[in-house]
């Protein structure tokens, strides 16, 4: 009687070719839509880019002068995440938006709300950071933009997380940050209203990003 040998499986080699083939079909679709890449989109981000990338040195600095004079940091278990979804948010419009079309009244409203952003930095001046920093004997900002709004910031920076991927035509992506934006800033006002809280109600101190 002849013995019968088992072929050998294939299953194990296709994995290693199922997987080269994925990559090198999401490296080429990202290659065709930075070669297809709208000039006016590329500025766009460049520009909020360039904007974040200068707002967290000012904000280190700020950090710095805040603490130095004797200021407390609160909330700090929440800033890696949501430094995270802001990330994300942007790396993802680079990775989606960049052959995208702009539409014009969107760009428009985002631009517009640059100038509220830098309503808020004047404002605040170097009492501005990114961080949940109360500086106890100082009072509270009530002029500009809180003469109107309790959180003004929040409020921009959520219009913009919203905005922008609109602008792209990105709605689902436009979406889905709103919702991490609001559950992060959620946290983020319950942390700074409750150290607020505890400081003397005629003198608290406030620097909100």
């Amino acid at each position: 009687m002849r013995q019968v040998g088992l072929m050998p499986c294939a299953e194990p080699a296709r994995a290693p070719a199922l997987y080269d083939g994925l990559r090198h079909a999401v490296i080429a679709s990202l290659l065709d839509a930075w070669t297809a890449a709208n000039p006016i989109s590329i500025a766009v981000l460049a520009f909020v880019s360039v904007q974040r990338l200068a707002e967290l040195a000012w904000s280190r600095r700020n950090t710095q002068r805040l603490l130095a004079k004797g200021a407390l940091e609160v909330g700090r278990w929440h800033y890696r995440p949501m430094v995270a979804v802001h990330t994300c948010w942007l790396l993802g419009l680079w990775l989606l938006a960049a052959s995208r079309a702009v539409s014009p009244p969107l760009l428009l409203l985002f631009a517009l709300l640059q100038g509220a952003r830098v309503w808020v930095l004047a404002t605040l001046g170097e009492r501005w950071t990114t961080r949940i920093i109360v500086l106890p004997g100082v009072p509270l900002l009530r002029t500009g933009p809180y003469r109107i709004l309790r959180h003004p910031n929040y409020c921009i920076v959520a219009a913009e997380v919203l905005l922008l991927p609109l602008a792209f035509g990105l709605v689902a992506f436009a979406l889905l940050f709103t919702l991490l934006n609001a559950i992060i800033l959620g946290i983020r006002i319950r942390e700074e209203d409750a150290a607020l809280r505890q400081l003397e109600t005629s003198f608290e101190g406030r620097v909100e990003p």
